[in-house]
């Protein structure tokens, strides 16, 4: 009878003893949640904003967001402030406003000939002028010259031009990335979306996205990752770009491989679409690329596969919605 009571007291033993080396690990696995599943999204789904960058840069580029928009390819677009075009796109956001159109917060002038410069007055941000009055062309001339007061004005002077003009942007982001360029331009606009409870695009920071993102250049840095832990809006899983193609056939079928490859979670690809004109060619040399990516999220054979794939399309308004109806507990961050 003793031994029979040894041998069941044992056994008792070594299945508690199971048990509590699996609970730590289940809890783990309950943990590590995704912005889509915290969002609401079912479990393990792949939730993807498509995303057209560059509008309000050009005629070409607001023609080509408002014809996709409104026949449903994409759901999503940002406009640049200081852009010549911007004010028209503003007008249609207005007129449109069940779209989901942010700002492309730009601090940055790229083209050869075609330039722009800031939307606040000029003596309030001296370090983003170049010689000529421009912004700079390139992101690492910016993070040399201009101070993160500077970058915050400009920020404001932005989003106060697109509220003038009755347009309210449902989300920021950042044109080149140049916002992610210093600690303290970061700062600015991640207190900017927090103050105004406009969403930014900000990337969750995990083992995998700071590899990924310090790969590209990025300075990430524990500064950084901890700033963007105490952001309080949403976040993306990851964030993604449509690369260039030699021709259309193989731009199309890297966009393929590239949304198969998705883990679960909330994504964020962006594009540049514009119709074709001369006077875009006159503008960029990447046209080509530019009018490419207007036609792909039309071809059937894209959206065919979005479907195929399970593939949940979204945009940032009904991100917002989401959050707001979401429980706090739900976005600690993950271990």
């Amino acid at each position: 009878m003793n031994l029979r009571l040894l041998l069941i007291g044992t056994t008792m033993l070594a299945t508690l003893s199971i048990v509590s080396a699996e609970m730590p690990r289940a809890a783990a696995r309950d943990e590590v949640r995704t912005w889509a599943d915290r969002l609401g999204w079912p479990p393990g789904k792949r939730v993807v904003i498509f995303h057209a960058d560059d509008i309000g840069m050009c005629y070409e580029a607001n023609l080509a967001a408002q014809r996709a928009l409104t026949r449903g390819y994409y759901r999503s677009a940002a406009a640049m402030a200081p852009c010549p075009w911007f004010n028209e796109m503003a007008a249609w956001c207005v007129a449109h406003p069940e779209h989901d159109v942010g700002l492309h917060l730009t601090l940055t002038s790229e083209w050869r000939f075609y330039r722009w410069g800031p939307v606040a007055a000029r003596e309030k941000v001296k370090g983003l002028l170049d010689p000529l009055g421009y912004f700079f062309r390139d992101v690492g001339s910016v993070a040399r010259s201009a101070t993160a007061e500077e970058v915050a004005a400009e920020i404001r002077a932005q989003l106060a031009r697109a509220r003038k003009l009755g347009m309210q942007p449902s989300h920021m982001d950042t044109h080149m990335g140049t916002v992610y360029a210093r600690g303290d331009y970061t700062l600015a606009y991640l207190q900017t979306a927090m103050e105004e409870h406009i969403p930014a695009m900000v990337i969750d920071m995990t083992p995998r996205t700071i590899e990924k993102f310090k790969k590209q250049g990025y300075p990430i840095t524990e500064n950084t990752i901890k700033m963007l832990t105490r952001y309080t809006l949403p976040k993306l899983d990851d964030f993604h770009s449509i690369g260039e193609g030699k021709t259309y056939a193989e731009k199309r079928q890297k966009l393929l491989e590239q949304l198969r490859l998705f883990p679960p979670g909330l994504h964020e690809i962006i594009y540049h679409p514009s119709i074709e004109t001369e006077g875009l060619k006159k503008i960029t040399n990447s046209w080509q690329q530019r009018v490419w990516e207007n036609e792909l999220l039309a071809d059937p054979i894209v959206q065919r596969f979005i479907k195929e794939n399970e593939l949940i399309v979204t945009d940032w308004k009904e991100v917002m919605a989401r959050f707001k109806k979401t429980s706090p507990r739900d976005f600690k961050a993950n271990p």
